[in-house]
């Protein structure tokens, strides 16, 4: 149990790999606040947990708003006392060419996947510093290390990760708080399971071990940086991607 009985908030835990990442904390012996835009989904999934013999809390929230992510905190500190991991997983797409692209589309991005890490960042970095330790945690994405057409405002908001990672790991590091990134590849989710064969094909042949992740490979990782086994790990943005991008 390499978690035991250290609390976890984990967002846009409700499906895909906030979800596994939400379930293998727990498996390692972590309370979880289980966090998505519905809150009837994130009470179900703390439910889930709970099974496992872990306490867990479901909270409905949209961490682009700060006054929302002060209620999570707060509602958090209350219920557990105290926030020992932080994994920023929620994010958003609104895919479209450069030329084309909304400004909306581009603000949405940019508010979930960016400014909402750095508001629970934040958040829960003026606990974790009164208690001298804590692990955060940002899921960033292989394409904001390499680009990708059509994601502009995505890849932005997904590198932007990387520099707050780095930034707020310099920033916390005297208190004995690592931020590390984890940055996925295509991994198996509800968003790649309409890939025709065709699409899959291309797709693998740029990846050097010739298939797409699973979601269990990134809850892995991130169980890895929240343990004391990766105590002297901070700043670090860790690829999990089958070799697509070295």
């Amino acid at each position: 149990m390499l978690l035991k009985d250290r609390v976890a908030v984990v967002t846009g835990a409700t499906r895909g790999i906030g979800r596994a990442i939400a379930l293998a904390l727990a498996a390692e012996g972590a309370h979880l606040v289980v966090v998505g835009t519905q809150a009837e989904k994130a009470v179900a999934v703390a439910a889930e947990i709970e099974q496992g013999g872990t306490r867990a809390l479901g909270i409905g929230a949209d961490i682009s708003r700060a006054d929302d992510v002060e209620r999570l905190v707060e509602s958090t500190k209350e219920h557990f006392g105290r926030i020992d991991i932080l994994v920023n997983n929620a994010g958003v797409t609104r895919d479209g060419l450069m030329l084309r692209m909304k400004e909306d589309d581009w603000d949405t991005v940019i508010d979930v996947n960016l400014k909402g890490a750095f508001l629970c960042t934040r958040g829960v970095a003026r606990l974790m510093t009164k208690q001298r330790s804590g692990r955060i945690i940002n899921i960033s994405s292989v394409v904001g290390q390499m680009g990708n057409p059509g994601q502009a405002n995505y890849c932005a908001g997904k590198a932007g990760l990387h520099g707050l990672t780095r930034s707020n790991a310099r920033e916390l590091a005297k208190r004995q708080i690592t931020v590390n990134a984890v940055a996925p590849g295509f991994i198996e989710t509800d968003m790649t399971k309409f890939l025709t064969e065709q699409q899959r094909s291309e797709l693998t042949t740029q990846i050097p071990l010739e298939r797409l992740g699973h979601v269990d490979d990134i809850a892995a990782t991130v169980v890895f940086l929240a343990s004391d086994q990766a105590g002297y790990i901070t700043g670090q943005v860790i690829g999990v991607n089958g070799g697509m991008y070295m």
